[in-house]
């Protein structure tokens, strides 16, 4: 009787055994289709998000204003702003606002950024123009009025300030004759006030054109000066 009763229980066990493994299959098997439909699904929604960024940018290309902007923008501008295009996806052109901007307004006579040429780059990349009036107005890279023939950025932010800007100000404006914001007579220098240009263990630092200037003096600066033409 004993010997009944244990086959019983390990036929009992074995059955509740066998019920657990096909459950646990079927579990699995159920987890590993919601997975499959699921990657199914994010893949499906990416080719879709994809092919509505391609057909917006095709769209974008199309249209008048960027048939207009085409002509208003040189072929070297052109180039060197779709090589930055190259960098972001197809449906982030206005990812390269900063750097459209940039290369116009080297191009452009006065070395300023004027509301055509902001409409050019607006139209070019598909943005709206207020967003890109924003951005060049935001940075103080860009300009909205003429400039000299050297734009001088002098740093006033807190390291240099510690480390004397306030006197190679005042020796700019009393060498050029202008203070912040203004433009020789002879349209040689601007000289601007900048809130920081990220080289603070070289200040006082100002900035001409793309080069920089650490540790500034009185001395440093009439150097500087007297080399630019």
């Amino acid at each position: 009787m004993s010997d009944s009763n244990s086959k019983d229980n390990r036929d009992n066990r074995n059955n509740r055994d066998n019920r657990d493994n096909r459950d646990n299959r079927d579990n699995r098997d159920n987890r590993d289709n919601r997975d499959n439909r699921d990657n199914r699904d994010n893949q499906g929604n990416q080719g879709n998000q994809e092919n509505q960024g391609n057909q917006e940018n095709q769209n974008h290309l199309d249209n008048s204003e960027y048939k207009t902007a085409i002509q208003l923008l040189s072929y070297a501008a052109k180039s060197k702003i779709d090589q930055w295009l190259t960098k972001f996806p197809k449906d982030r052109r206005q990812s390269a606002v900063l750097f459209a901007l940039k290369i116009v307004q080297e191009e452009q006579p006065g070395g300023y950024l004027n509301e055509a040429s902001m409409d050019a780059v607006a139209a070019y990349l598909g943005m709206p123009k207020i967003a890109v009036y924003e951005v060049a107005s935001f940075y103080t890279l860009f300009e909205l009025s003429p400039v000299g023939r050297h734009k001088i950025a002098l740093c006033t932010n807190i390291s240099c300030m510690l480390n004397n800007s306030a006197e190679i100000a005042e020796h700019l404006k009393d060498r050029l004759g202008i203070n912040f914001g203004e433009t020789t007579a002879d349209g040689r220098f601007t000289l601007k006030e900048v809130e920081c240009l990220c080289a603070c263990g070289g200040a006082p630092v100002m900035q001409v054109g793309d080069h920089y200037h650490e540790q500034l003096t009185p001395e440093k600066v009439d150097r500087i000066l007297a080399e630019l033409e």
